[in-house]
């Protein structure tokens, strides 16, 4: 099971990664040949010939031929919206603003929609691919431009294929730039990679020289750690590949870093759970991508709207806060197990209780606790409970269940936040112990963090507050959205991939519902 690893870099500030930066540096040159300028070589799109083609087989397109032509002039480039065999980031935000601008009627609207859907196979061929995004982007350039100049629409394309286009798409679009279209890209960016690399075909099951599989350990030698390396390397973990079968001071670099960044605990032992990570097909990691990326559209227009709030990620047992767009504090957690899952939504914080009661719910009275008080008449004051009203309880103290804080969040679920005092339970990578409450082991720190707007709240009357003697309670003027999530691949700040074991199934049962519809 798999700790949470820089969870912040789905409140990454940034918008694009450096692997733009190859888009910002393409070269659209400027020739002349001696009759026009139109520059095509034998590989390029927009060659007369494929012209003609193309507008026979889309005749409603051919009204606008010479507009669409206009833009492949003076390019030495074959293509204006793909880099490689992929649609670039311009031609994504193309399509979503051609499909928001009003009374746009693009004829050939099912062609474009298969592009972007990568669940369908037989798409437009590339050459068709990019003509017909450059005839949608006529159309929407004639809907969409009030500008009074007159440009050519090849001006007009310099200014789009450009980062404020991006920007400005991002800041009007569902997903908040600052936040969740920043990890949305990220996603999206790293599917593009693994689709590269799955058609490269060097994507081979790592085979285990020894069966049963014993743990491999630095200086160890075995055609695994050859393996090993090389999967590393494909992974980006590894600059290079050695083909080394010792495990060496470079590839224990390669394991620390792949474990850190998929929630691993941080050691050199390779263990057979982790050639087994390592063995999931590239399908199955593309597919948790998609998923991932429709999980930040979904709760992206929520966070957008905060500038403040809690996030909690299920699968990676990770807390963390933000205020005004900056990480304040993050946290490991511990969360519901399989039977007694967490439950993911949306609350409001409106209470922070120091010292807290525990009321034992009923039927962990049933359950658990009815036949030790029965055998025990000394259970209760043993474990500093009482009964009150029928009800038990457990009394304030550094012993209590529920440590020295508790954050509140009205619910159905009865599901709330709070400190505890087993400490020791962090250490574990599955970290599903709770009956479906959220233990914090940052508590205090949290709670000092989000009073640091009520003067009266000082460091010593917090300190007081926890000492376990006597509950009390202070309601928040501004209530603290909290959102528990469950996002099973994650972007760090580094860019790097992590991903987090599906802990209550809720990718598996997607994925089964996906397949079913697809039968």
């Amino acid at each position: 099971m798999k700790t949470f690893y820089s969870f912040t870099a789905i409140l990454g500030l940034s918008f694009f990664i450096s692997s733009f930066n190859t888009l910002e540096n393409s070269n659209f040159s400027h020739k002349k040949t001696s009759n026009h300028t139109t520059v095509f070589n034998d590989t390029d799109l927009a060659n007369a010939e494929k012209a003609n083609d193309f507008f026979k087989r889309y005749a409603d397109l051919k009204k606008y031929k010479s507009d669409v032509m206009s833009l492949y002039r003076t390019r030495t480039l074959g293509t204006i919206w793909f880099d490689e065999d992929e649609i670039n980031e311009f031609g994504s935000v193309l399509y979503e603003k051609a499909k928001k601008t009003n009374d746009l009627v693009f004829p050939y609207q099912n062609e474009i929609d298969k592009l972007f859907d990568d669940s369908l196979e037989n798409n437009p061929s590339k050459t068709d691919a990019d003509m017909l995004l450059s005839s949608m982007y006529v159309l929407y350039t004639k809907k969409s431009n009030t500008d009074k100049k007159k440009l050519s629409y090849n001006d007009m394309l310099k200014d789009f294929l450009n980062y404020s286009t991006i920007e400005e798409s991002s800041a009007t679009a569902n997903l908040d730039a600052k936040v969740e279209y920043d990890q949305y890209y990220k996603l999206e960016d790293v599917l593009k990679k693994y689709k590269k690399l799955d058609r490269s075909h060097k994507w081979k099951p790592i085979v285990p020289a020894e069966s049963p599989y014993k743990e491999l350990r630095p200086d160890a030698v075995s055609s695994t750690i050859a393996q090993v390396r090389n999967r590393l390397y494909l992974l980006g973990d590894l600059k290079q590949d050695s083909k080394s079968d010792v495990y060496d001071r470079e590839l224990m670099d390669a394991v620390m870093k792949y474990k850190v960044r998929n929630g691993f605990k941080p050691n050199y032992i390779l263990a057979e759970e982790h050639i087994k990570e390592m063995n999931i097909p590239l399908s199955e990691k593309m597919e948790t991508l998609k998923l991932n990326m429709e999980r930040c559209r979904a709760i992206a227009s929520q966070i957008a709207a905060s500038d403040e709030y809690v996030l909690v990620n299920v699968p990676s047992y990770e807390m963390v806060y933000v205020k005004n767009g900056k990480v304040q504090l993050n946290s490991p957690v511990f969360v519901g197990a399989p039977l007694t899952k967490t439950t993911i939504f949306n609350g409001e914080i409106d209470r922070i209780v120091f010292s807290p009661y525990w009321t034992v719910p009923q039927s962990i009275v049933q359950n658990e606790l009815r036949s030790k008080i029965a055998s025990d008449p000394n259970y209760l004051a043993e474990k500093n409970m009482e009964m009150v009203n029928g009800q038990v309880r457990q009394k304030p103290g550094p012993d209590n269940s529920l440590g020295l804080v508790k954050f509140m969040f009205p619910n159905s679920d009865d599901i709330y936040m709070h400190d505890t005092p087993s400490k020791t339970l962090f250490d574990f990578e599955k970290r599903t112990f709770s009956h479906g409450c959220i233990n914090v082991k940052m508590a205090k720190e949290l709670a000092v963090a989000m009073l640091k707007d009520y003067p009266e709240w000082t460091q010593a009357k917090i300190d007081k507050a926890m000492e376990g003697k006597v509950e009390s309670s202070f309601k928040l003027s501004k209530k603290v959205p909290i959102y528990i999530t469950y996002f099973t691949s994650l972007v760090n700040e580094n860019g790097e991939i992590g991903f987090f074991q599906d802990v209550y199934e809720k990718d598996k049962e997607l994925t089964g519902e996906s397949a079913i519809a697809a039968q």
